[in-house]
């Protein structure tokens, strides 16, 4: 297959590599959700992707159709910081512990972070030896924490001077960014190469029941390439001689796994692992993938319904908070500036000044002001809303809060 420079199109499954892809809903035509726009410029330059995902009989694998490339999808400028929510703080915070109960550990074994940011997950095993990997300038701030981080992407080049600096790992995770990341196969490889026999890979990434049951379409945009079930990480682990011993749900991005997985034979495999399986055996399947479709189409419809009973003209609507998630949500439904006023940012967001990708919505700074303007807030981020309403309730907003998702609705 030919590789356009700036994206390509997908036929076959990544996994199994057969031809058996079943479409499970389309949104149009996306843009890149980090893809900035100052308030002012012109946004007619920016550019729109085909938003599909299609499914894999043969290795239960759900994957992006249009793959995108990566240098757009995660410039140097990449917005997001992990410690900025508390729910990813805690997350961190429990991977740890957790990893602690389950895998033995001496004060001289390397932990690994593949995708580390600003080294948030990291700084919960410094009595460890610890290395953060990550592409984007915000490794910076972890490196200023006494992390050390490659800013580099985790290819063949950064593997051989882990290998040649800091020796092999005995954990190495992979939290949101296992699906992030091109070739699955090479990534594994990757990861093998710097694994010690003994250790233990983790990942967390968004689940595909969870996407499917509370109607996470906002999630489908091409930073993520894949969405994963247990089967599916299962058949590409034991590919690669892996295999899953240990997995549950997790809070994180409105519902995530995380999975352990190891060379064969090394860890006693927990109950948990088939317990999954069997449920995705029976829930994955033709009629669940054309059901979500619909609600989908319907959620659409009941949002603007809902928004429609809002008199405009004595109504002022902001939005908070601008996830990538936000840019989907707006651009499938079809918000935009004559609906919502702007897009409230806390102090020191790099998002602050811009418009929403993909349209001329503008993310402006959260004030007082604005909060007592506001008569109703949407919640982009609605995955964390209990959190959030606790927030902006003590920081004087006192009207109405529109949840987009899975059931558009108002609440106070």
């Amino acid at each position: 297959m030919k590789k356009n420079r700036e994206y390509y199109k997908i036929t076959k499954c990544e996994f199994s590599k057969k031809s058996d892809l079943l479409n499970i809903i389309s949104l149009g035509k996306m843009p890149a959700v980090n893809d900035y726009i100052k308030i002012g410029n012109d946004t007619n330059k920016l550019k729109f992707y085909e938003t599909e995902i299609s499914y894999s009989k043969s290795s239960d694998l759900v994957q992006l159709t249009t793959i995108v490339n990566k240098e757009i999808l995660f410039p140097k400028s990449y917005p997001y910081t992990s410690s900025t929510t508390k729910i990813l703080r805690d997350n961190f915070k429990n991977l740890y512990d957790e990893s602690i109960k389950l895998i033995k550990f001496s004060k001289s074994d390397l932990v690994i972070d593949i995708g580390s940011n600003d080294g948030n997950l990291l700084s919960n095993f410094k009595k460890f030896r610890v290395l953060g990997i990550t592409p984007e300038n915000i490794g910076k701030l972890a490196i200023k924490k006494g992390i050390p981080t490659i800013l580099n992407y985790f290819d063949k080049k950064t593997v051989l001077k882990i290998l040649k600096k800091y020796g092999k790992a005995k954990l190495i995770c992979a939290t949101n960014v296992f699906a992030h990341i091109e070739d699955t196969n090479q990534l594994i490889k990757n990861i093998k190469s710097i694994l010690d026999k003994n250790g233990v890979f983790v990942s967390e990434s968004h689940y595909l029941v969870s996407l499917i049951k509370t109607l996470q379409y906002d999630t489908i945009y091409h930073e993520h390439l894949r969405y994963y079930s247990i089967s599916s990480l299962k058949y590409i682990f034991n590919k690669h001689g892996l295999e899953i011993f240990f997995c549950r749900n997790i809070k994180t991005h409105g519902g995530s796994i995380r999975v352990y997985a190891s060379y064969k034979g090394k860890y006693k495999i927990d109950k948990s692992v088939k317990k999954f399986l069997d449920y995705e055996k029976k829930y994955l399947v033709t009629k669940t993938f054309n059901t979500f479709k619909n609600n989908v189409l319907n959620s659409k419809i009941n949002f603007f319904k809902l928004i429609s009973k809002i008199n405009l003209n004595k109504n002022n609507i902001y939005g908070i908070g601008a996830p990538s998630r936000g840019a989907i949500l707006a651009n499938y439904i079809g918000l935009d500036e004559s609906i919502i006023k702007g897009i409230l940012e806390t102090k020191g967001s790099y998002k602050i000044g811009k418009y929403l990708p993909g349209t001329k919505i503008p993310i402006i700074l959260e004030t007082s002001k604005l909060l007592k303007e506001a008569n109703y807030l949407i919640i982009l981020s609605w995955h964390i809303k209990d959190e959030l309403k606790k927030i902006l309730k003590k920081n004087g907003f006192k009207g109405k809060f529109i949840v987009p998702l899975p059931v558009p609705r108002i609440e106070t």
